[in-house]
C-alpha cells in the first residue's frame, strides 16, 4: 500500500514529533566541494569499536556525496547552535564563510560545536527512499560542554533537569 494509504501515517507523524532527539549536522566532501545537513537520526551503535549510525532519504541534495564519500564528519550542536541548525536544514549557503575548515581525511569540520567525530563509511543500507549509513569513527574532538540543542514538537528545545536525579 503506498506510504500516503496507510492509516498511521498521521499517527507516526505525532508521535514522533513528541518524540525529542539531539540535534547534528553531518559533512562530507565529494569530489572537492563540502556537503552538509541538519540530522536528528543520528545515533550510537557501538562504543567498540565506536560506532554511529544516521537515517536519510536518498532523495537529499547530499544523497550522491554520502553515497560515494569514504569518510564523513558528525557534529553534536549545543542550545548556541541553533542558527547553524538552521543554516545546514533551510539554506543552499551552507559553507559560505569561516564557521568550517578543512579536517582530516577533508571532511568539512564545522567550528564552535559541542563535538565531532570524523568516521569511515562502513556501510549504506538502502531501502526504498531511505537508507541507513552505518560509521567507524577515526577521529574526533569534545567542544564546548553547554547545553545540547533538542528537536521537538517541530521546534529546536533545551533539556529541562528533573527534581529526581539517578
Amino acid at each position: 500500500m503506498p506510504e500516503s494509504d496507510s492509516p498511521f501515517e498521521a499517527t507516526f507523524k505525532r508521535m514522533f514529533r513528541r518524540h525529542a532527539a539531539g540535534v547534528a549536522i553531518i559533512t562530507v566532501n565529494y569530489k572537492d566541494k563540502p556537503f552538509g545537513f541538519t540530522a536528528t537520526s543520528v545515533a550510537s551503535l557501538s562504543a567498540q569499536p565506536p560506532r554511529f549510525t544516521f537515517n536519510m532519504a536518498r532523495s537529499s541534495s547530499s544523497w550522491p556525496a554520502v553515497a560515494n564519500a569514504t569518510h564523513l564528519g558528525v557534529h553534536m550542536l549545543g542550545l548556541e547552535n541553533q542558527e547553524l541548525a538552521d543554516r545546514f536544514a533551510k539554506t543552499q549557503n551552507r559553507f559560505e564563510g569561516d564557521h568550517w575548515e578543512e579536517g582530516p581525511h577533508g571532511v568539512p569540520v564545522l567550528k564552535n560545536v559541542a563535538g565531532w567525530l570524523i568516521g569511515e563509511v562502513q556501510m549504506r543500507l538502502s531501502f526504498e527512499n531511505n537508507a541507513v549509513v552505518v560509521v567507524q569513527v577515526v577521529d574526533g574532538e569534545e567542544g564546548s560542554d553547554g547545553v545540547p540543542l533538542l528537536y521537538h514538537d517541530g521546534a529546536y528545545s533545551k533539556p529541562a533537569p528533573l527534581d529526581y536525579q539517578i
